[in-house]
């Protein structure tokens, strides 16, 4: 988040640390695992909204949907509706969207490489 120096000059809605804070909002938005998922899924290409449901195993039709919009309004996500019958809809990431699915590639590897380490934790705990 930052040094002391660093949070003490942030604007108010930047700051993390505050409950009514726009930064705080958009965290906990996009720090949820459908969106991650979304994201990661949808990576440098473009998927209509049935290969989405299809690749992101256990999401419902309504999740995907508060999700993918969730992820447009935070202008991460990029909604195309081709004017077919029936309409045709896709989506892409945007920059923003690129440039976080960059740090959603990196918790995805710490999670492939740390999975032993804490499926071993979690048998300490009878899980």
């Amino acid at each position: 988040m930052g040094t002391k120096q660093e949070l003490q000059d942030l604007p108010e809605h930047a700051d993390l640390r505050r409950a009514d804070s726009l930064a705080r909002e958009i965290f906990s938005d996009v720090a949820n695992k459908w969106a991650l998922l979304i994201i990661e899924t949808l990576g440098e290409r473009t998927l209509r909204f049935s290969e989405l449901r299809d690749q992101v195993e256990g999401i419902s039709h309504k999740m995907l949907t508060q999700n993918v919009r969730m992820l447009e309004r935070n202008g991460l996500v990029e909604r195309t509706v081709h004017p077919t019958i029936p309409p045709r809809v896709e989506y892409t990431l945007t920059e923003p969207g690129r440039a976080l699915r960059t740090t959603v590639d990196v918790m995805c590897e710490w999670t492939q490489r740390y999975l032993g380490d804490i499926e071993e934790a979690r048998g300490r705990f009878g899980e």
